[in-house]
Parts: C-alpha cells; sequence; structure tokens
C-alpha cells in the first residue's frame, strides 16, 4: 500500500485548530450536560448510555468499562444510575447465568429526539454552506481526528 501524503502543518495553523478544537470540545460537553441534566443523569451517564445503547446487544459492565474508558468501578455505578432512571435493566445471560449483562431498553423516542433537534438545525446550516466536494474533505478530517482520538482516549487502534 502507498505511503499516505502528508503536509506539513505550520504552528499557527495547529494553534488555530487546536483551539478551534479547544471550544468545540467545551461547546460539545456543555451541550451534552444539558441533555443529560434533563434526562435526571450525569454527562458520565448519559454518554455511557450512547456507547452502550450503540452497541450491538447486552454488554458487560467489562464490555462497558472498555467502551468508556471507566474503571470497572465507576461503571457500577454508572449502571446503577442508569438503571434507577429506567435506562437499562441488569439480565443473566441465557449462554452463562453466572454472566449479568447490561441491556438497554428502549429509550422514549418522542422524549430523546427534541433535545437534539438544535444540533441537527445547526449542523445542516452549517453544511449547506459548503460543497459536497468540501463535505467529502469535512468528514474526512473527522474521521481521520475520531479514529486518532479513539485511539488515544480508549487505546483502540487505528
Amino acid at each position: 500500500m502507498p505511503e499516505e501524503k502528508r503536509y506539513p502543518v505550520p504552528g499557527d495553523v495547529l494553534a488555530r485548530f487546536a483551539e478551534i478544537g479547544r471550544e468545540s470540545s467545551t461547546l460539545a460537553v456543555l451541550r451534552h450536560a444539558q441533555i443529560a441534566e434533563k434526562l435526571g443523569l450525569s454527562a458520565t451517564d448519559h454518554k455511557a448510555l450512547d456507547l452502550a445503547a450503540r452497541a450491538e446487544g447486552p454488554l458487560t459492565a467489562g464490555e462497558i468499562a472498555k467502551l468508556t474508558g471507566l474503571s470497572t468501578g465507576a461503571v457500577t455505578g454508572v449502571i446503577d444510575r442508569l438503571e434507577r432512571a429506567g435506562f437499562v435493566r441488569r439480565v443473566r445471560d441465557v449462554r452463562d447465568r453466572r454472566k449479568v449483562l447490561v441491556e438497554v431498553l428502549p429509550l422514549d423516542e418522542e422524549k430523546i429526539a427534541p433535545l437534539f433537534e438544535s444540533a441537527l438545525v445547526i449542523t445542516e446550516k452549517v453544511l449547506e454552506k459548503f460543497s459536497p466536494a468540501e463535505r467529502d474533505a469535512i468528514e474526512r478530517y473527522q474521521n481521520e481526528l475520531l479514529d486518532l482520538l479513539r485511539a488515544d482516549v480508549l487505546g483502540d487502534n487505528p
């Protein structure tokens, strides 16, 4: 496979992108903290629920710990809170009755969807300003960034 082309990044460009990333990250955390609060959850519980909901089927506490990068002790607390709030339930693994799985319960889309509506509207307003080719470049940038962040935060190999 041919080596991927690389271009030097001047310090001022890196600084600008770092500042954009910093503000974007802060605003995303604040948005999700607001959404979590409306759901009666902490921001950590909300994002753990999101990751578990995107998994294919029920997960063990250890699998949730791996997905989130949290310790298994912290995940136990997250699961307890999500269970009390009615978002998940603990079930026995049908193949190994000693194992407990966490099953995400169906979400009330009528309650959840409005919490994310403004984010979709904002995303559409921004994307309308870019050509399809520019959107492809932005999407490629975002996916590359996500791959490396995932590896850095969760220890996954990109």
